[in-house]
């Protein structure tokens, strides 16, 4: 029996048919549908983006006056409003006035503007007091002989925000209120001195002199570290026209910003609050005097910490953060339930967007090939 042909002991296997190259890549016709498809995503996320944008627009510019503030506004004109020899004829280091001076009135051109009306608020059980602060608040009723002075507690506050202010009541005691006691603190601030007028004083503050030389200005607050002004110390007419901004806008920044306590406290009623009112305030901003420093000190009159200024001791205790000891134990639970959801939803939200624009670029480079 012979053998075979070689050829023939071969295993002839079924050719593979190639697929064509053009096959392989898309036709012209579904690269414009999918360039059409993702031009459709991205409107369509710009217009969710604009709709969003304008259904949010009070949150959206509330957001920019806060952030303008420390980076374009503030400083804006801040020469005519800053309290100086020049502009004012005011000795900022108050070596040229009496200490026992309360009063403007002998001061040749000169009357008092502000009412002789000292407040000081105290909301909350008085066991959260810290010791020192009523002797301070003594210091001070004692270089102001001859004038008012009120001592604001929760009693009185809800008589007066129920009495005079009862738009207010929503914030003061509604679901959608104050969430933390300072906040109440603040905005009393606001509504004492726009209903009396007068000086307040938080109560870590004591008195080294009589506030008399102060009482010829419309309004009068110490320079914060490092823009803006502090509200431990303010000084008002009776309904002047900047504290009755004050007291309307609170239910306006009245918001959870960014879900944690000291940002909500700061831009809902505190010290940048007031601050951005008095930096968007269209009337007349050199009548709202800011008591700064001299050239050699400019932080002269901030009360930050425990520090001795011409005017105060301060005694560094942080009156709002003692009153409202809670608040921290709060800042703790908040932090821990919210404190990654924002950045989680930049972050994705970025991605998105990135996604969208990278494939958008990749398909205009792969059709700019074939042309």
């Amino acid at each position: 029996m012979g053998l075979l042909p070689l050829h023939h002991t071969r295993h002839h296997s079924t050719p593979t048919s190639k697929t064509p190259r053009s096959s392989r890549t898309s036709s012209p016709s579904t690269r414009r549908r999918s360039g059409i498809i993702l031009q459709r995503i991205a409107c369509l996320l710009i217009t969710v983006a604009i709709v969003g944008l304008w259904c949010a627009r009070d949150l959206v510019y509330d957001s920019y006056t806060l952030a303008a503030l420390p980076l374009l506004k503030w400083r804006q004109g801040a020469s005519s409003f800053y309290l100086s020899v020049e502009n004012d004829g005011f000795d900022v280091t108050f070596e040229s006035y009496d200490v026992n001076q309360t009063s403007t009135r002998g001061e040749e051109g000169y009357e008092d503007r502000v009412p002789g009306i000292l407040h000081h608020i105290a909301l909350g059980p008085q066991e959260n007091q810290k010791e020192g602060w009523q002797e301070a608040r003594e210091r001070c009723v004692e270089l102001h002989p001859g004038w008012e002075a009120m001592l604001w507690t929760d009693e009185k506050a809800d008589e007066l925000v129920r009495e005079h202010y009862p738009e207010m009541l929503g914030l003061w005691e509604g679901e959608e209120g104050y969430r933390y006691g300072i906040q109440k603190v603040d905005a009393l601030r606001y509504m004492v001195l726009y209903r009396y007028g007068g000086v307040i004083l938080d109560m870590d503050l004591q008195c080294k002199r009589a506030l008399g030389p102060l009482r010829r200005f419309d309004f009068v607050a110490p320079a914060a570290n490092p823009t803006g002004f502090s509200i431990g110390f303010m000084m008002a007419e009776k309904g002047n026209e900047f504290v009755g901004e004050l007291v309307a806008n609170l239910k306006r920044y009245n918001r959870h910003w960014l879900g944690l306590p000291y940002p909500t406290v700061m831009f809902s009623t505190g010290c940048h609050y007031a601050s951005t009112i008095h930096a968007f305030f269209r009337g007349d901003r050199s009548k709202l005097k800011i008591l700064g420093g001299t050239k050699d000190n400019k932080k002269l009159h901030m009360l930050s910490g425990p520090v001795n200024t011409p005017l105060f001791k301060h005694l560094g205790s942080s009156s709002w953060h003692s009153y409202d000891a809670a608040m921290i134990v709060n800042l703790g639970k908040s932090v821990g339930g919210s404190r990654w959801r924002l950045p989680i939803m930049f972050l994705l939200a970025c991605g998105l967007f990135f996604l969208v624009i990278r494939r958008i670029r990749r398909r205009r480079r792969v059709a700019s090939l074939k042309v």
